[in-house]
């Protein structure tokens, strides 16, 4: 079964513990695994379960937001529409296994496994589509994540053939001027 194989793969995803069994009988320490899901892409790093809603965010990794460039020489290309079109390609169709490491907001922070990809963020720092996200204090870091965008940007593959602009720099600066462009329209 792939959620099965899938989340073998995925080491240091936080699962809940149970509460202690009576003496004598055997209970797994462990949450019943979530079962697959079958989802839709709404940006580079965040997608939807098509059947309940819930929307799931990618751990660890940060793409560039839908509108956002990068420059390869002096022609520009659209660093986020190919974020959400790698994502597009290794989800449709596709069962997701995924692991929750935690619930922010809405959002639910996952590791995520299909039949083609071990591990979701890892392949998109890998193929040069992802960067690495900001931690933030308590963020279980991962080795293979560190290592997979350090051989993209080595091999200028991806992003790092590239100029452009970290996403959440990116995003504050456009906030910042949607802000400031809202107070001048008033």
């Amino acid at each position: 079964m792939i959620a099965t194989a899938g989340l073998a793969l995925l080491p240091g995803v936080a699962v809940a513990q149970s509460a202690p069994a009576p003496s004598g009988i055997y209970t797994p320490k462990t949450q019943p695994q979530q079962p697959p899901l079958r989802v839709e892409v709404i940006d580079g790093a965040r997608f939807r379960d098509i059947e309940t809603r819930i929307v799931y965010r990618l751990y660890g990794i940060d793409t560039c937001a839908p509108g956002q460039t990068a420059r390869l020489g002096r022609q520009p290309w659209p660093c986020g529409a190919m974020a959400v079109a790698w994502l597009v390609t290794a989800t449709l169709n596709k069962w997701l296994a995924c692991g929750c490491v935690r619930a922010d907001g809405e959002e639910q922070i996952v590791r995520c496994a299909t039949a083609g990809h071990a591990d979701l963020a890892a392949d998109m720092l890998h193929d040069g589509v992802a960067v690495l996200a900001p931690s933030r204090p308590g963020d279980l870091e991962i080795p293979s994540y560190a290592a997979a965008q350090a051989e993209a940007r080595k091999a200028y593959r991806g992003l790092w053939s590239s100029t452009f602009e970290m996403p959440w720099e990116w995003r504050a600066r456009h906030d910042r001027q949607s802000a400031s462009d809202t107070e001048v329209v008033r």
